[in-house]
């Protein structure tokens, strides 16, 4: 008796391990909050039950199950339990609609002007007493972002060499360095060579290149591209954007890649202006159309959960006949990278394109990926040692960074008036 008293102490224990276990793994694993599409369900392992708020406002059955479907959008609440007994977390549960954007594969020029001058390099200045580093002596470091000296801004880089050379030789230099703001004194150097006062400063405050459209929204205009930041040759640093613009490109060539070689598409810069640009970030470069067809046929924006490996196709401009489709396969799918421009890799194994660029090359960033008649992602990097495969960025990351290009068309405007 005794000896069945402790099998079944023993069996108990193991049971209530084994429910804790799956407790404290729920418990870490389902996210607090959830984003779904309209009629997107939310899944569980079956050893989980869900209960939603939403049947019970609908008066609906409030019973226990492994999915639960949202049919409108909105917030709502599910409780998560283990056997439908033992309570794990409640979750908030968001639900939006469905997006839908032209898909566009056409090359465009971009042409952006820095929020300030971009510190590119710095110099030793000789003097009668040594060489010295001005901007170094005064905490300046590559690619800082100079936004005023003595109170007056600076935004390109004949307006920096004015104020440096105004007849002070110590300055008080405002910097911008990622999120932060910070002033500091320049203290100019008198050259040996010429007697004049120098910053020891290689500054930049504008730059160009060419790039795909990756989708433009058909009612308000606003697009996107690159899939990436637009960042200066130089430093790496991701351009600080005052203005900029896409002006429409006419492909002239395109240098083929291959292993340990990438490719370029060679692009002129015509006058015609396409649009405004607003954002420059880590996820693309976004902006508004001057003029765009609202009748063209707009796609679905498929969410990081709906991108799956196996067969894709992107729309690129490679030649003077404009956008094609070409055949790629999405090799892998990291669906919670945190990293913009590197969510997949794709390989290219359309034949025409191989022949025609030797895979992916510079200027087809952007490039639209679409899968299962959805816009899934754009293509962001080439690998260096594989000109056939390369990076992708979410789709559904791209349209939230577009989102904020009013705020960002507001904010210029303002910042017009004032000057």
């Amino acid at each position: 008796m005794k000896k069945l008293f402790h099998f079944f102490s023993l069996f108990g224990l193991c049971i209530a391990s084994v429910i804790f276990a799956f407790v404290l793994f729920g418990e870490i694993t389902i996210p607090d909050s959830i984003q779904l599409l309209e009629n997107e369900e939310i899944h569980v392992n079956g050893i989980y039950s869900l209960k939603s708020s939403q049947e019970e406002e609908n008066n609906a059955s409030a019973a226990s199950v492994a999915s639960v479907s949202s049919e409108k959008p909105g917030s709502y609440t599910v409780e998560i339990s283990v056997f439908n007994t033992i309570p794990v977390k409640s979750s908030t549960v968001t639900v939006s609609k469905r997006q839908y954007v032209v898909p566009s594969g056409d090359i465009f020029g971009v042409k952006i002007y820095t929020d300030g001058v971009l510190v590119v390099g710095m110099d030793d200045v000789f003097t009668a007493s040594g060489a010295v580093n001005p901007a170094k002596d005064a905490g300046l470091e590559i690619g800082d972002a100079i936004l005023a000296v003595d109170g007056k801004t600076v935004d390109t880089t004949e307006a920096l060499t004015e104020a440096l050379h105004s007849g002070a030789q110590q300055v008080c230099v405002q910097v911008r360095r990622g999120s932060e703001t910070f002033e500091t004194v320049l203290t100019l150097a008198v050259s040996e060579n010429d007697g004049s006062l120098k910053a020891g400063l290689w500054v930049r405050d504008s730059t160009a290149g060419v790039g795909t459209m990756t989708f433009y929204d058909p009612q308000t205009g606003v697009f996107g591209g690159l899939g990436h930041a637009i960042c200066d040759l130089d430093t790496g640093a991701v351009m600080p954007l005052k203005s900029g613009v896409a002006v429409e490109t006419v492909i002239s060539g395109c240098y083929k890649g291959s292993a340990g070689v990438t490719g370029e598409l060679c692009g002129v810069f015509q006058e015609e202006t396409l649009g405004e640009l607003y954002t420059n970030c880590d996820a693309g470069v976004y902006g508004c159309l001057t003029e765009f067809d609202t009748s063209a046929v707009s796609v679905p924006v498929a969410t990081k959960n709906e991108v799956k490996t196996g067969c894709a196709q992107i729309i690129s401009t490679v030649d003077d006949t404009g956008p094609h489709y070409y055949d790629v396969q999405i090799v892998k799918v990291y669906p919670n990278s945190d990293e913009n421009g590197k969510n997949m890799i794709l390989e290219v194994t359309d034949e025409d394109l191989i022949a025609k660029t030797g895979g992916i090359i510079q200027g087809m960033s952007g490039s639209p990926i679409i899968q299962d008649g959805m816009l899934v992602g754009a293509v962001t990097h080439v690998f260096v040692n594989n000109a056939l495969q390369g990076y992708g960025i979410f789709a559904e990351t791209m349209l939230k960074e577009s989102q904020s290009v009013e705020t960002a068309e507001l904010e210029q405007e303002e910042r017009a008036q004032v000057a």
